[in-house]
Parts: C-alpha cells; structure tokens; sequence
C-alpha cells in the first residue's frame, strides 16, 4: 500500500530532497533515503511527486550499495535541474 504524508506538501518537498541530496553528496557513510513520504508516482514522467526516484530505482533502494544509492541522488538532482528549466 502507497502512503502519503500530507504534513509534506509538495511545495516543501524539493527543499527536503535538495538538502537530503547535498547530504548524499557529502561522500559519508550513510547515504539518506530519498523517500519523504509523499508516494504519488506521475504518470507522465514516471517519477515520484516526493522523491523524483522511478520505481525501479524506490525497489532497488534497500539493497543498494553507497555507490548506487549515490548514482540515484545524481540523477533526482538531475531531474530536479531540468523540471526548473
């Protein structure tokens, strides 16, 4: 089941994933999930309204090692880049 927190509007949610990815980025031993519990996947990008992680890539989460977990934050900065352009 899909749970949604509506505490987070979508409105905050790229502050939250903006300072999880500069997290990330720092290159420590934990790598922050993505996930803010906003789970509503737009069916024109494909993509999580919260985490702007694809399913595949919000399956694969848990068992993904630092380096891939790092590839996933690189690329919903990407995508976070090109909807603001």
């Amino acid at each position: 089941m899909i749970q949604t927190n509506p505490a987070v509007g979508l409105e905050n949610a790229i502050e939250i994933i903006a300072k999880r990815a500069a997290l990330a980025r720092a290159g420590g031993a934990l790598v922050p999930s993505p996930c803010i519990s906003v789970c509503r996947m737009d069916a024109a990008s494909g993509l999580c309204v919260g985490c702007w992680r694809t399913l595949d890539e919000i399956c694969q989460w848990s068992g993904a090692s630092l380096p891939v977990k790092r590839q996933v934050w690189a690329l919903i900065e990407q995508r976070m880049v090109a909807r603001a352009a």
